[in-house]
């Protein structure tokens, strides 16, 4: 749907008289194109979808239909709102507030984490007609028996798809589950993301669904525009931007918490008024943040994307994404901070060389070209420090501020016989302090693009310090060189990759850029750049191929086992190994000579032979020739060994016959126990060894 030409008044939508009084005590004369599309369906009962960009008025368009159909006769919790963020919640409650002024009787309780639990409880208590709150809390307060959902005729989720994001999906869908069947619900959202859809899908009978903007856009009364960082550091780049911009106040985000503390430091050290927010801080910290810079003591806001969730104070006049956000959605969220309620407003964001793509995907979801600016000089900067310094002196000499000090001053210049001007040179130097009025003067210079390689340039050969070893293809050497440096791929040249090094040929850099290379990691290794004059032969092709793809391959290649194609990709036949040729091959066992005087086995190994035995040529009795165990002699007719009979009537060690061969294996395990299993390791010494 798109705005109408004529947008009609509040009193023509059916809201109660009591509510359009209030409407106009506040200046509201007709209401953003959101509340000329939502207030009626919501009027006639029907569910509805809502998305519309932030900043457009989506509060009052759930605000404003929900009081008018609240009895407040009832003490029971009618309307239940849910907010991704404590920020957000209290901006809405005092929107009801604000609307409800001339409806007696009215309560709206605002509850979410971070504040004690003693003032919700006594809230509930006293009973509220809505609920605003944040999810989480919420649901604490239903699981412990002190918020009763049965009678609640109204649910509203305002901004769905960033409490999705942060994780409360779980949550509201235990809280929906805790609420009647019956009752209306509103789903507004900037962005129209699947999960958003589920939920309208499950939870909502047919709803309605207005769309006043498509997805992603950015309001069109917000100028965009980027700063390529490239040499500059941000910090530096940001002190330029606050002093060159003229703004009301600025909201600056970065990623994290710790970053939003830092940078607030680094600012106030440089003489601004800023301060951090984000969610670590207590809630009272925060809020006493949020109202110094509605009240003008702070005009520079360091926070996180969480932080600000629903933040609107009409001062900011500038959104500065520090670091470029991951997503798009979360870029219109951003800048929807400013330029509200039909105000104008600027959006700047800091893009590194390396999140040039990313731009481009936010260009396409917000449908505008974000134009690329011009960072203020040094010589704009301090031309800029004058004027203010001047305008400073004049406005004190103007006010009379310093006719108290003027008798001092003429004793100073009569005793120490100093002229006036160097008097006030002095004094303006105590008040300028330790900063220095004016920047130093450093060489700037436009890092210039190299050409094309295409044979019309010369080209010169780097080397970096990266190949093989560190598994790096040519994509891994393109794509950092391309992103770091912002060279185009057609500007680079012939790799060569070695073991820990490569070659690349590249158009001449100029310094700055190579200067910037110096740190790029590729693979986690730092490629350390630098010109040389000639490269070296390439060594000799081992057959191995050192590139990690190719090596992944040499490594599975596996000798043909039986089964399947037995060629190779070259068509060459695959050598055959049988599993079982370390069996067939085995050669750790001596084996005995046969008794017939056969030789042993092909590959068997040579027996062991007693140089005693052989001189004799007694061969190993087989085991049928053994005496059986029956015929030995008794116990007591054994010979003594060493004048003491053995245990088991054995003939004594030395009368047993010598061996011809060597020793068989001594079995163990389950063949020690077979029939015939021979046990002896020793028989083959004789006494006298």
């Amino acid at each position: 749907m798109s705005e109408t030409p004529s947008l009609p008044g509040f009193s023509e939508l059916g809201l109660r008289d009591s509510i359009v009084a209030a409407l106009a005590d506040v200046g509201y004369e007709r209401p953003s194109p959101i509340q000329a599309e939502t207030i009626p369906i919501l009027l006639a009962g029907h569910d509805l979808l809502g998305q519309a960009s932030t900043g457009t008025g989506k509060t009052a368009a759930f605000a404003l239909p929900v009081l008018s159909r609240i009895d407040t006769t009832l003490r029971k919790p009618q309307a239940l709102v849910l907010t991704p963020t404590r920020e957000l919640a209290i901006q809405v409650a005092e929107a009801f507030q604000t609307y409800a002024a001339r409806t007696p009787g009215f309560h709206v309780l605002p509850i979410y984490g971070g504040q004690s639990y003693t003032p919700q409880l006594n809230g509930l208590k006293r009973g509220a007609h809505v609920i605003v709150g944040t999810p989480g809390r919420l649901l604490d307060h239903v699981q412990s028996g002190a918020l009763d959902l049965s009678a609640i005729k109204f649910l509203v989720l305002d901004e769905g798809d960033e409490m999705l994001q942060m994780g409360f999906a779980d949550a509201i869908e235990a809280l929906l589950q805790e609420t009647p069947p019956d009752k209306q619900v509103a789903l507004f959202t900037a962005t129209l993301p699947q999960a958003i859809r589920r939920i309208a899908q499950s939870h909502m009978r047919e709803p309605r669904e207005v769309v006043i903007q498509a997805r992603g856009e950015a309001a069109p009364k917000i100028r965009q525009r980027y700063w390529m960082v490239s040499g500059l550091h941000k910090l530096d780049a940001l002190t330029r931007l606050l002093e060159a911009e003229k703004f009301d106040a600025m909201l600056v985000f970065v990623r994290t918490k710790i970053e939003t503390v830092d940078l607030a430091n680094r600012l106030e050290a440089r003489g601004f008024q800023a301060a951090a927010l984000n969610g670590d801080m207590e809630q009272r910290s925060r809020e006493q943040t949020v109202q110094r810079l509605k009240d003008g003591k702070i005009d520079i806001v360091i926070a996180t994307d969480v932080a600000a969730r629903g933040l609107d104070v009409e001062r900011i006049s500038h959104v500065l994404n520090y670091d470029i956000p991951y997503d798009p959605e979360t870029y219109v969220h951003r800048i929807g901070r400013t330029g509200r309620a039909g105000r104008e407003g600027d959006a700047i964001l800091f893009v590194a060389p390396r999140e040039r793509n990313m731009l481009r995907v936010i260009e396409r979801v917000t449908r505008l070209r974000i134009e690329e600016m011009k960072l203020p000089s040094v010589a704009d900067v301090n031309e800029l420090r004058v004027i203010r310094f001047k305008e400073k002196i004049t406005e004190a000499v103007l006010s009379g501020a310093g006719r108290d000090f003027q008798p001092l001053l003429e004793q100073i210049e009569a005793a120490a016989n100093i002229p006036a001007i160097e008097i006030a040179a002095a004094l303006a130097s105590l008040l300028q302090g330790t900063t220095p009025l004016l920047l130093a003067a450093k060489p700037e210079s436009e890092p210039k693009a190299p050409p094309a390689i295409d044979g019309s340039v010369p080209t010169c050969t780097y080397r970096i310090e990266v190949g093989h070893a560190h598994g790096v293809l040519p994509g891994n050497i393109v794509g950092a060189i391309a992103n770091e440096a912002g060279i185009s791929g057609q500007r680079i040249g012939h790799i060569d990759i070695r073991e820990d090094h490569s070659y690349v040929e590249l158009p001449t850099l100029p310094d700055e850029m190579m200067a910037s290379l110096q740190d790029v990691r590729i693979r986690g290794e730092a490629i350390r750049i630098r010109r040389v004059d000639s490269k070296p032969d390439k060594p000799k092709f081992s057959g191995n191929s050192r590139r990690p793809d190719r090596m992944a391959e040499e490594r599975e290649k596996k000798p043909y086992l039986g089964g399947g194609n037995r060629f190779d990709k070259a068509g060459e036949a695959r050598p055959f190994e049988s599993r079982r040729t370390q069996s067939r091959n085995y050669k750790g066992t001596p084996r005995f000579r046969s008794p017939d005087g056969e030789a042993a086995p092909e590959g068997a190994a040579e027996p062991f032979r007693n140089p005693d035995a052989d001189a004799a040529q007694v061969e190993r009795p087989r085991y049928a020739d053994k005496p059986k165990f029956g015929g030995k002699p008794g116990y007591g007719d054994k010979p003594k060994f060493g004048g003491k009979p053995k245990f088991g009537g054995k003939p004594a060690f030395g009368d047993k016959p010598k061996f011809a061969g060597g020793f068989k294996k001594k079995f163990t395990g389950k063949a020690a126990g077979a029939k015939g299993a021979y046990k002896g390791g020793k028989a083959f010494r004789s006494k006298d060894r």
